[in-house]
This record gives C-alpha cells, sequence and structure tokens, in this order.
C-alpha cells in the first residue's frame, strides 16, 4: 500500500494508486490534484498572513496516476487581498487550472450574532462506515479516505452527510494543512448525494469551487451534500462543510450528466 497520495520525484509530484477515481482506474479522483494545487498556493510568500476564501478549479482533462508538475503565482498583488493563479500538468500539457482570492486576516470586533454559528452535524463518532461505489480495484481515493456517514450516502440516492478524513498524507512526509484537508474532500459532494443509479449514468464535475470563512480545525472535514441534475444533461452540486466546531464554508460543482 503506498504511503501517501503522492510522493516527490525532483520539481515534480507522482501520483500513487491512493489517487485512483471511480469512473476511470488510470485517472486520479479530482480530490487530491487540487489540494496539491492548494499546497502549491500555500507554498507562495507571505502565505501566514492570509487566508484562502474562495478556489475555483477548472478539470481541463482527465489527470492520469503519474507525474505532475503544479506550479503557482501572485497574478493580482495586493496589501489586503490577493488573486492566485495556479496550474497542473504533465509532459501532455496543462490538465487543471486554479484561480483563487486569498485575504489578509486581522482581528475584527463583530457585534453580537453578526458572525453566524452554524451547528455541526453529529459528528463521525456516530457515524456510520459509508461504502463507496464498487470500483473494482482494491486501491484507490476511496480506499485512501475514511468515510463516516451520518445520513445518506454514495449508495443511497439523495442528499447526504458524511465526514471524511485522510488516512494517509497528501504528499508523503508532510502533514496535511487545514486546506489541503478541505480541498481532497469537497470534491465528494456529487458522489454522495447522487441521485441517479452510477451504473446507468455519469454525473462528472468539471469544476470545483470552495468558499472558505475559516479553515477547518482537526483532521475531519464534513460535507453535507445535495445534487440537482436535469434533463438537458446538466447539473450542480451542492454542498455545506463543517468540522466538529460547525461551519467553515461551503463547495459547489458544475455537472456533466450523461448516460453511458
Amino acid at each position: 500500500m503506498p504511503e501517501a497520495f503522492y510522493q516527490r520525484d525532483g520539481d515534480r509530484c507522482a501520483a500513487t494508486e491512493l489517487t485512483r477515481g471511480p469512473w476511470d482506474p488510470d485517472a486520479q479522483h479530482a480530490g487530491p490534484p487540487a489540494a496539491l494545487l492548494g499546497r502549491e498556493i500555500e507554498r507562495l510568500e507571505d502565505a501566514s498572513e492570509f487566508q484562502i476564501g474562495r478556489v475555483t478549479i477548472e478539470v481541463l482533462r482527465p489527470v492520469p496516476i503519474g507525474p505532475v508538475r503544479v506550479e503557482a503565482r501572485i497574478a493580482r498583488p495586493g496589501r489586503r487581498v490577493q488573486m492566485i493563479e495556479a496550474s497542473l500538468g504533465n509532459d501532455d500539457g496543462e490538465l487543471m487550472r486554479a484561480t483563487a482570492w486569498r485575504i489578509r486576516t486581522a482581528p475584527v470586533e463583530l457585534p453580537p450574532g453578526a458572525a453566524s454559528e452554524r451547528e455541526p452535524p453529529p459528528g463521525p463518532d456516530e457515524g456510520l462506515s459509508a461504502d463507496f461505489f464498487p470500483t473494482g480495484q482494491e486501491v484507490g481515493y476511496h480506499t485512501a479516505m475514511e468515510w463516516k456517514s451520518v445520513g445518506g450516502g454514495f449508495l443511497e440516492p439523495g442528499p447526504a452527510t458524511v465526514w471524511m478524513r485522510m488516512r494517509n498524507p497528501l504528499v508523503a512526509g508532510e502533514e496535511p494543512s487545514p486546506l489541503q484537508r478541505t480541498l481532497v474532500a469537497a470534491d465528494v459532494g456529487n458522489g454522495i448525494s447522487a441521485v441517479l443509479d452510477w451504473r446507468r449514468y455519469l454525473f462528472i464535475n468539471v469544476d470545483l469551487t470552495v468558499h472558505l470563512e475559516r479553515m477547518p480545525e482537526g483532521e475531519w472535514v464534513c460535507v453535507d451534500a445535495v445534487t440537482l441534475p436535469q434533463p438537458n444533461g446538466v447539473g450542480t452540486a451542492e454542498s455545506v462543510l463543517f468540522d466538529r466546531r460547525g461551519r467553515i464554508g461551503r463547495a459547489a460543482q458544475t455537472l456533466l450528466v450523461s448516460e453511458r
């Protein structure tokens, strides 16, 4: 069993089998490369003074299980608000692209009741192990994550609320950051809350947008999701994200819906 989603390989990161997604045994689930883009964004200068407020990730092509390069830059400098651009690709070209706003953090005294404090769902200790789609593969993203359902799940049609945590580091030898833990989990909204039979239909996201009000505390991230397909072949998946303390933000995905 690989020890991490990625192994460092010079200026590249080599994906292991733990990144394997459910749609193609040779392609990565979008969660790990999304987190790898987040890792590169966090490596930019002055990152500790800012928080990512929003990140949008475009899935340009399926990401093969193999070596990838990741780059990030500050596209719009600013004292309090900065726009970041990042790219993930291999020798065949760009595979995923991200834009993010990062906002300088500073204490703000808010009036009572102004800050929304939504209570979290029942915690992972109260959840049941959630079975993933049968992928035909013994190792993949589905085995690299620990799943605890407190409502619905992959094999039950309709909205779902599932706690997740990484069993392995994102990159070998590194402790995953709160942003990485969020991005590796946030992409599952369309999977856990599917309303269509995965054996007959595809409902693949072409993007992922995550808004973060604060970073999660601890290892567990909860995704409270609903999927909304339409008969024109377009859909969305919407998720509210939690840690044990409460709401941390939300995620949205644009879906391609088709029969297999």
